[in-house]
């Protein structure tokens, strides 16, 4: 098990004080806080060897790109995948995908043909679809959610057929926690010749991903939500796929010869990162993959898995009062628990546990379809858990909870509130 009190001094953010109360962060879901160690690589990156990469041969600029490159090697180790050649670097999540739709999937998908997505995801995995289906006239259909938040793969096979070019799903459903069986989807799409990617930025920062076990051609996550920095994250495009594809953005860096009248590609996966990249940002990524293995993803796994558990359990007594979305089974969930109460507004909720320290997300969580036409409801309030959270702060949350519902539904008085 994690030594959850050593890991919390790793952090500085979480000795604030938040109105005079010791700030507890449970939007880790949104972004998660930051280790001194990948603050440190940040700063010793800007007060040490700041350079451009891959193009000085002074000793500056040299260092920067070992550094960086360094830090590639490591997310590829990390995340399983076969060689540094498959691991393009985006600025998150959301840019990953959008580089796949404007570069393989807009070579790719023509009239008639399908995209096949799931009821559960991020605007971030639906918006850039929407987008292509309507320039290629294609269609874009979707496996359906539960009501125990699951994905209805009981007609999967109908959905998958001969039109699908692509199914592009979440791995970890960042509204309701579910932990999609990507792996076995990703088979039976092969079976029809259609390509898989996965949103993996809810699953890379909580639990172990190998990329080749999974059987996927592409899967996108974001630095920030593992500990890391913001504007970085990182592609996976297996090699057969990244062979075929164009460049996504064209300039310097990505070219090998260059005459007025045409210009060649670099070696991948350069090609695919024009212009000067996040350097910091990828030494800091690089920085936050060390910090995470250094505790194991199986004892990351496990500890957020516990603390769900709890925090479920403890929940329980409030049930009447809120609904709780997501499936019961722990081993096909992470730690992110949605709530709703029809008599406090979920931005009433977040605001008055900001006042108690607690900080939590309220919103659709940029999954309007889902909240909205599945759900039932247009927000939700999420706490969200990693590996500094604690029993503690679950309690500390279950018990505001409580005294948010005293405040919003009786008046000093004691009568109910109208309206």
């Amino acid at each position: 098990m994690l030594d959850v009190a050593k890991i919390r001094r790793d952090f500085p953010i979480l000795s604030k004080l938040v109105y005079g109360k010791p700030l507890v962060y449970l939007d880790n879901a949104a972004t998660s806080q930051k280790p001194s160690s990948v603050i440190q690589a940040l700063v010793d990156y800007y007060e040490g060897y700041n350079a451009n990469v891959h193009r000085g041969v002074h000793a500056l600029s040299m260092e920067s790109t070992q550094r960086y490159e360094e830090a590639r090697e490591k997310v590829v180790r990390f995340i399983g995948a076969p060689d540094s050649e498959n691991l393009i670097f985006v600025r998150n999540t959301t840019e990953g995908i959008n580089l796949v739709a404007s570069t393989w999937a807009a070579a790719n998908i023509g009239p008639g043909d399908e995209i096949l997505l799931t009821e559960m995801e991020h605007h971030s995995n639906l918006v850039p679809w929407q987008r292509l289906a309507k320039d290629k006239d294609a269609r874009l259909r979707f496996i359906p959610v539960t009501d125990e938040g699951t994905l209805d793969l009981s007609n999967l096979d109908a959905l998958l057929n001969h039109r699908t070019k692509l199914v592009s799903m979440t791995h970890m459903s960042n509204v309701l926690g579910t932990i999609n069986p990507v792996k076995d989807i990703a088979q039976k799409a092969h079976a029809v010749g259609a390509l898989i990617l996965i949103d993996a930025a809810q699953s890379v920062p909580h639990m172990p991903v190998n990329v080749t076990d999974l059987g996927c051609d592409f899967l996108a996550f974001s630095s920030h939500k593992m500990l890391g920095p913001t504007g970085i994250g990182g592609l996976y495009v297996s090699s057969p796929v990244l062979e075929q594809m164009e460049p996504f953005l064209s300039g310097g860096e990505m070219v090998q010869e260059v005459t007025f009248d045409s210009a060649t590609w670099n070696d991948l996966p350069m090609r695919f990162e024009a212009g000067t990249p996040n350097i910091a940002g990828t030494i800091g990524l690089g920085a936050a993959v060390d910090y995470l293995e250094s505790l194991g993803m199986d004892q990351v796994r496990e500890h957020e898995t516990q603390l769900t558990g709890y925090a479920l359990d403890a929940l329980k007594e409030l049930s009447e009062d809120f609904n709780f979305y997501g499936p019961a089974d722990l081993s096909i969930r992470g730690g992110i628990i949605s709530f709703y109460s029809p008599d406090v507004h979920p931005h009433d909720l977040g605001t008055l546990l900001d006042q108690e320290g607690i900080a939590i997300r309220a919103g659709h969580h940029c999954a309007m379809p889902l909240t909205r036409d599945k759900l039932g409801v247009a927000a939700t309030a999420r706490a969200s858990f990693y590996i500094y959270n604690t029993e503690e702060e679950v309690d500390l949350l279950v018990s505001t909870l409580k005294k948010a519902l005293r405040y919003f539904s009786k008046t000093p008085t004691g009568t109910t509130r109208s309206g």
